[in-house]
């Protein structure tokens, strides 16, 4: 197969300027701490402080960042105040080589070093990038990823085959909400802006019997206008916003050795759905602007009980969420075109799915001395059941189309984690696991596929406190196969040739391996931290999303969506994260990513032929910068930098957004238990964009000629928020 490994970078000479330019103000930046730091104070004469030391919780046992075998970004409570971000959405970019995928309200789809899902519609999602919030498995479903009293945004680069399975094959995004606090607590949160922004949480926490049970709630609600305008309906609100989530925790101490916490959530989103418009602009002609709505009750339990040998954990969880995402399949209002409208359709999605999960898992309270070394193990058992119901009310179906998708994954994992010496470390982790699938639709179709599948990683690590800590691991990860449920749908009596679709009825599990090589330190009494991974990913039957225009025999067209399997693909890459504290005013952050993903060998369902062409959603640099400064006690100052290159939207076709960057803004003014903060995001107004097609006509009035169709991202947009803490 073909290997081109020679070259990181082959685009134009001005990308190519641009994604050095961000490497070398990388080191331009270290550079400057580094000489500060020789002189142990900054211009002023006021010392500086070091930076704090950042745990990752979502690995098997809590561990610093610094010291963490992988790749990984992890965004704390301030940084995501600083960027005023209030979804997920807002905060990914800060995670080198992680890109997302509109096509909805919110983006909900994830991508990793270019591997992950861009949309759903008919067919069951086996997602690539695993979400989960306070442990509960979110996956897909990130429209109620709010980010208010949320404590840490955690990203895990790479496949998580010891770790989460076959739900993180690309990585794993973990979010853990604020803990209960034994002190009483409580803050106020409120924010207006413009399109109609408005937005208010309020948190509380403290004791209710002394320090043995505490409690924490949180309530978040937000509500925008949105950004498009729909000159047919003459409204503003056709894509507003209108966003709740509301949580509530408990966590009994009952003893030194025991803590039991409990989670209940419940995610009430009701966005309006009407982004894409016939004349590529922020204004829609839609007659019947669609919605994009989730509704999500979930509860969480995490029992730990510290013996002298052994910790125990027992963890549970419980998720029911109703989806409803429509839209306006034409764009359009009836009478655009007079006798030249091939169609009018809406076409809706109704999901339920339940999902429910329980793991046990044992490790050791202590290294064990053996003659090889100290020895830490940890063991555990995991059961997750998934089941998906689907109404879809479609025009063109005589009948709402209702299918039926359940999964059940056994799992058994375990790692070992052998310090050979005081520097060096081996370790070694796997997971074996079962999945069974049963599928049925009201078309007749049944289907039953099992995967038996494993994943697994192996890392060696050297620490020296004068080097830092550098690794080097491989591991595997896996996704399981499945069925095209669209295409075994799909009415043949509706097809010119019916034999066209047979091929894609059924899909192949996944294989992927990761091999990094990273460098994590801290320097100059730590007011300096960096984090660097060289990573090459070989993918094995690479499962493709793509879609394809179906003429049916009146004339018009049907858009399906599936899944495929390429022969291969390979991506490689560089990410590199630094931060670092100039003074005990200014603080600096530079993260950047360098991607190059490419199919090996892929003829996709149109008959093109791939090889070597990028893979969607993979743009080939992304960067974020900050630098926060504190010129008084009381003022502050937020200064943001990021951007991406251009990328394709799809497999199936050529068309690509634009490479751009972005520049955001947050002035604040702070005293001992209230805030005011000024702030605005994409200030220079730039248009980019989030979502693309490129394989069909949708306009009658250039006669359904095929063209290119983009989904913004959001605008320039200005508000004040004022935060009040007791």
């Amino acid at each position: 197969m073909k290997r081109t490994t020679t070259l990181l970078y082959n685009k134009t000479s001005g990308q190519i300027a641009r994604a050095s330019a961000a490497v070398i103000t990388t080191l331009l930046l270290g550079a400057g701490i580094t000489a500060q730091a020789q002189t142990g104070a900054s211009g002023d004469g006021v010392t500086r402080t070091a930076l704090e030391e950042i745990v990752v919780t979502a690995e098997l046992r809590n561990t610093p960042w610094l010291l963490q075998p992988s790749s990984s970004s992890v965004v704390g409570a301030e940084q995501i105040k600083e960027r005023n971000a209030i979804h997920l959405e807002n905060l990914l970019i800060l995670a080198p080589n992680v890109n997302l995928s509109g096509g909805t309200s919110r983006a909900r789809f994830y991508q990793i070093r270019g591997v992950g899902e861009r949309s759903q519609f008919v067919d069951p999602l086996n997602p690539s990038v695993g979400l989960l919030i306070d442990g509960i498995d979110f996956s897909g479903l990130g429209s109620g990823a709010t980010l208010f009293d949320i404590e840490q945004v955690e990203v895990l680069r790479g496949p998580q085959g010891t770790l989460h399975g076959a739900n993180a094959l690309a990585g794993l995004i973990n979010m853990r909400s604020a803990a209960p606090e034994s002190e009483f607590s409580a803050r106020l949160q409120s924010t207006v802006g413009d399109y109609g922004r408005r937005e208010l949480g309020v948190s509380v926490t403290g004791p209710l019997a002394g320090d043995s049970l505490l409690f924490r709630l949180a309530a978040f609600e937000h509500r925008s206008d949105g950004f498009i305008d729909n000159s047919f309906l003459n409204r503003s609100d056709t894509n507003d916003r209108n966003e709740g989530v509301y949580r509530g925790r408990l966590q009994w101490l009952p003893s030194d050795r025991q803590s039991l916490d409990i989670t209940l959530s419940h995610v009430d989103i009701d966005n309006g759905y009407d982004a894409f418009s016939l004349d590529n602009t922020r204004t829609t002609l839609s007659d019947m602007p669609g919605n994009d709505r989730q509704q999500s009750d979930a509860l969480g339990l995490h029992h730990r009980w510290s013996g002298d040998r052994v910790l125990t954990e027992l963890m549970a969880s419980a998720a029911a969420t109703d989806t409803d995402y429509s839209y306006d399949e034409d764009w359009s209002f009836v009478g655009i075109a007079p006798e030249l409208e091939y169609y009018s359709s809406f076409d809706r999605y109704l999901r339920e799915r339940d999902s429910y999960s329980v793991q046990l898992r044992l490790s050791s309270a202590d290294a064990l001395s053996t003659g090889a070394g100290d020895l830490s193990w940890t063991a555990g058992l995991y059961a997750l059941n998934d089941d998906e119901s689907l109404r879809r009310e479609y025009t063109y179906l005589a009948e709402d189309f209702r299918s039926r998708f359940t999964a059940e994954t056994r799992a058994a994992y375990g790692q070992l984690d052998l310090a050979v010496t005081e520097r060096w470390t081996l370790s070694g982790g796997l997971r074996l696991a079962s999945r069974s699938m049963s599928y049925d639709d009201s078309n007749a179709v049944e289907a039953d596929p099992d995967n038996d599948l494993w994943g697994g990683k192996l890392s060696l690590q050297y620490e020296r406190e004068s080097l830092g800590m550098v690794y080097l691991s491989l591991s595997r990860g896996y996704r399981a196969g499945g069925v095209n449920a669209g295409i075994l749908a799909f009415p043949e009596d509706q097809l010119q040739s019916p034999d066209s679709l047979r091929d894609l009825q059924f899909f192949d599990e996944e294989l992927l391996y990761n091999l990094e090589i990273g460098h994590k330190g801290e320097f100059f009494e730590g007011r300096l931290q960096s984090a660097a991974t060289l990573f090459y990913m070989d993918r094995r039957d690479q499962q493709v999303r793509g879609s394809r225009v179906i003429p049916r025999e009146d004339g018009s067209t049907a858009f399906v969506d599936f899944t495929d399997n390429a022969a291969a693909g390979y991506n490689l890459g560089l990410e590199w994260e630094l931060r670092g504290a100039v003074s005990n005013s200014v603080e600096l952050y530079l993260n950047t990513g360098l991607l190059r993903a490419r199919f090996d060998e892929y003829i996709n369902a149109d008959g093109r032929d791939l090889e070597d062409r990028e893979q969607a959603h993979a743009p080939s640099y992304q960067f974020a910068a900050g630098v926060l400064w504190r010129p008084t006690m009381h003022w502050q100052a937020d200064l943001q930098w990021e951007g991406r290159d251009s990328f394709y939207f799809s497999d199936r076709h050529d068309e690509k957004s634009d490479a751009y960057s972005l520049l955001h803004l947050r002035l604040a003014y702070q005293r001992d238990n209230w805030e005011i903060a000024l702030w605005g995001r994409n200030l220079l107004d730039e248009d980019y964009f989030i979502r693309g097609f490129g394989s069909f006509g949708n306009d009658p009035r250039k006669g359904y000629v095929t063209e290119a169709y983009r989904q913004f991202g959001d605008p320039r947009q200005m508000g004040l928020s004022v935060e009040l803490r007791l």
